[in-house]
């Protein structure tokens, strides 16, 4: 038996005693339920005919006591969130409520996504108006730089195998500068950073979210561009805006510190958004190479289809056109 398949086994040895001691249901089996792109896994058990999830966050990996401080400063705040009903934060155990098999991007379709958008909406005005929390990592220039390299290192670097010119490297570099320094002028507001259907479970009042351990401090616009400009599902350009001004006309009546003019407001969604695409393109291609996850690189077609809605809008902005229509997608066609 190799090491690996040692330390899986005694990773479930844990987690079973754990899902049994927390529920005193010394036969209840876990089978998975799904697997996050990180290191954390979830596990369904049947005790006593009321379905109950595992949470598995190795703690040399995926440190469990960020998600648990950020759920109670959200439920404090009114904000739906899994109900937590035991927990072993030492190994990374946390027995919590079933929210059921299907997330908002399974039950969402064309003819109900406004009604499910706009509970999304609600939930996410909820998150917006909290005070902002000091312990909170801040969306930084130092952190926005960082993501946009991961679309240099991971996506044409390492997908690509293609080596930058000093001509590109110099266009990416003016590009990224603009869009940092413009994107730290925006009203800042909490960010979950990860805000779409995908996070979002179906429950007899509305959604509850998911996968909010990374927030950050950051543009207000973040989460509803996450949440409209999706990465496993894409909306027509006309339901996408006539969304956001309902969002824009939410935000106002509720006091959050947004820009009054819904025009401001979107250039402010168009930036922050090309950053999160190649933040996105980047990871996805990360996962691939590194985490041996192939299966997202073959959504980064639709975060290219997103970049060629925006960026050609900003004549600012054309180093980085030039560097996408001249230098990666030719390259993208000969890989």
């Amino acid at each position: 038996m190799t090491s690996a398949s040692n330390v899986a086994d005694n990773r479930q040895n844990q987690r079973d005693s754990f899902a049994r001691s927390a529920t005193g249901n010394d036969s209840l089996a876990l089978q998975r339920a799904s697997m996050d792109a990180g290191f954390r896994s979830y596990w369904r058990g049947d005790h006593n005919g009321v379905s109950v999830i595992v949470m598995d966050s190795p703690p040399d990996k995926e440190d469990v006591k960020p998600w648990l401080r950020v759920r109670d400063v959200l439920e404090a705040a009114g904000v739906r969130v899994p109900r937590v009903d035991a927990r072993d934060v030492e190994n990374g155990f946390l027995l919590l409520e079933d929210l059921g098999a299907d997330t908002m991007l399974q039950a969402i379709d064309s003819r109900e996504a406004e009604a499910w958008f706009d509970q999304a909406m609600q939930q996410l005005i909820k998150i917006q108006a909290m005070p902002l929390d000091a312990t909170l990592p801040t969306y930084d220039r130092e952190m926005l730089a960082r993501e946009l390299r991961l679309f240099d290192d991971w996506f044409i670097g390492k997908h690509l195998n293609h080596t930058l010119s000093c001509d590109d490297l110099e266009n990416l570099e003016l590009a990224y500068s603009r869009l940092i320094e413009d994107i730290m002028t925006y009203p800042q507001s909490w960010v979950h950073r990860d805000f779409m259907p995908r996070n979002l479970m179906p429950v007899h009042d509305g959604v509850a979210v998911l996968d909010f351990q990374d927030a950050v401090t950051g543009p207000i616009a973040y989460d509803v561009l996450t949440l409209f400009k999706d990465a496993f599902i894409s909306w027509p350009d006309d339901f996408v805006e006539t969304q956001w001004r309902k969002y824009h006309g939410l935000a106002l009546s509720n006091g959050l510190n947004v820009p009054q003019d819904f025009e401001t407001f979107q250039r402010q969604l168009d930036w922050i958004g090309i950053q999160r695409h190649l933040k996105v393109i980047g990871i996805f291609a990360r996962l691939c190479h590194r985490d041996n996850k192939p299966k997202y690189v073959a959504d980064v077609e639709r975060f290219f289809a997103y970049l060629d809605g925006v960026v050609p809008k900003y004549p600012e902005l054309q180093p980085l056109n030039d560097v996408l229509n001249k230098t990666v997608k030719p390259a993208m066609a000969k890989a």
